[in-house]
């Protein structure tokens, strides 16, 4: 079986000395060049022939996140398995390295698992690292908390308080006679406003309507505040 090719992008002589003799006494892999500035690791990168099966590559290169660039080249130009190894476990990076293509990111502190995590990489089967893992997780919770916030938001903006109110009292069950009668209102006003809301909520029908705030929580006095604070906050920003 021919060895697995690595190429190892480290600006650091140190740890990339280091390292390229523990893979050197690997006897399924091959160092097969090492880069230290993102200048020389893009003009190799940018060859046709692909050198490398999977690249160690360092984030950041010269103080700045190069990496990510240099991991995106890897990835398109020579269909690399990037492995991002890093002392840098900052969400934004994590999320624009996978973004860039990388199969797996690793903090440098685990070295002794480097050999292991090559070889899962290039058969392609990697274990995302537990912290990377947890700290994706925290910002799937976050987007969808924001989408619902925005969901909340583009239906209030929607409709009006009247019909927030109306749409309240058919979840409540209540019929539009006994609407009509509560606000003092024809039957008639009571199926306009009803009209009103299905047009711009796009529901089949009233109780589709209801039931689509009440999952909202619109319905609900805490959060509707809890809105209205984030709008306030958001204006004030």
């Amino acid at each position: 079986m021919e060895p697995i090719r690595v190429l190892i992008v480290e600006d650091d002589p140190d740890w990339l000395r280091g390292l390229t003799d523990y893979l050197h006494r690997q006897g399924d892999m091959n160092v097969v060049a090492c880069r230290s500035t993102a200048e020389t690791a893009r003009a190799l990168l940018t060859t046709d022939e692909a050198l490398a099966d999977v690249v160690l590559m360092d984030i950041m290169l010269q103080n700045e996140p190069m990496g990510i660039e240099l991991a995106e080249l890897a990835f398109t130009m020579w269909g690399a398995k990037v492995i991002m190894l890093t002392s840098m476990e900052t969400k934004d990076f994590i999320f624009r390295s996978f973004q860039a293509g990388a199969i797996d990111y690793q903090i440098k502190s685990q070295f002794e698992e480097i050999p292991g995590i090559i070889r899962a990489a290039h058969a392609r089967q990697s274990a995302i690292n537990a912290a990377v893992a947890e700290q994706m997780r925290e910002e799937f919770r976050r987007l969808k908390k924001l989408e619902l916030q925005f969901k909340i938001k583009e239906v209030r903006d929607l409709i009006t308080p009247t019909e927030l109110q109306v749409l309240d009292l058919i979840d409540q069950g209540h019929t539009q006679t006994e609407i009509a009668n509560s606000f003092y209102i024809s039957l008639r006003t009571v199926k306009i406003h009803v009209g009103h809301i299905l047009k711009k909520l796009g529901s089949p029908s009233s109780k589709d309507a209801a039931q689509l705030l009440r999952s909202l929580g619109l319905f609900d006095r805490g959060n509707a505040q809890h809105v209205e604070t984030i709008e306030k906050e958001k204006s004030n920003d």
